[in-house]
C-alpha cells in the first residue's frame, strides 16, 4: 500500500467517529485502530495473512466499531509495580533467538536496566525497568504482539 493512501486512511479515521478500520489488499493488510486521540496503525505482510484469514473473513465490513469492553476481557488485578509497553510492536525477552533472556522471574532489576526488546517497524527498542525490584511475573510470551500501555512485567 502506498504511503499517501495510508496517510489518507489515517486522516479519515482521525476525523471520523470510526474507531477501527481494516483493509486487505493483494500486498498486505492494514488495520487502523483509534486509541484515544491518535490512531494506531498495524500492518501485516502477505505471508501472515493466511494465519489471520479466518478472523479477517469474519470482519466483512471494512470498518466496524468495537466497544473496548468487548474487545478485551478484563485482566486480573496484579500487585506490585507494572512495567508497561511504551509502544506497539513485537515483544522479545532476549536480543536474539539463542541468547539469554534479559530478565527472568526472580531476577533483581535496577531502574534503567533493559528487561526486554520491542520490535517496531524493524527497529529493536530496548525496554528498561522504571523501578528497582524483583521480577515477580512476566505477563507476555516471547514473540507476542503488544499494544501501547500493555503490562509486560510485575516488579515488586
Amino acid at each position: 500500500m502506498d504511503l499517501r493512501k495510508l496517510k489518507t486512511l489515517i486522516d479519515l479515521v482521525s476525523e471520523s467517529n470510526v474507531s477501527e478500520l481494516e483493509i486487505t489488499e493483494a500486498d498486505g493488510k492494514v488495520r487502523i485502530v483509534k486509541a484515544g486521540a491518535q490512531p494506531v496503525v498495524m500492518t501485516m505482510p502477505v505471508a501472515q495473512q493466511a494465519v489471520a484469514a479466518a478472523p479477517a473473513a469474519a470482519a466483512a465490513a471494512p470498518a466496524a466499531a468495537v466497544p473496548a469492553a468487548e474487545a478485551a476481557p478484563a485482566a486480573p488485578v496484579e500487585t506490585g509495580h507494572v512495567v508497561k509497553s511504551p509502544m506497539v510492536g513485537t515483544f522479545y525477552r532476549a536480543s536474539s533467538p539463542g541468547a539469554k533472556a534479559f530478565a527472568e522471574v526472580g531476577d533483581t532489576v535496577k531502574a534503567g536496566q533493559a528487561v526486554c526488546i520491542i520490535e517496531a517497524m524493524k527497529i529493536m527498542n530496548e525496554i528498561e525497568s522504571d523501578k528497582d525490584g524483583v521480577i515477580s511475573k512476566i505477563l507476555v510470551e516471547n514473540g507476542q504482539p503488544v499494544e501501547y500501555g500493555q503490562p509486560l512485567f510485575i516488579v515488586e
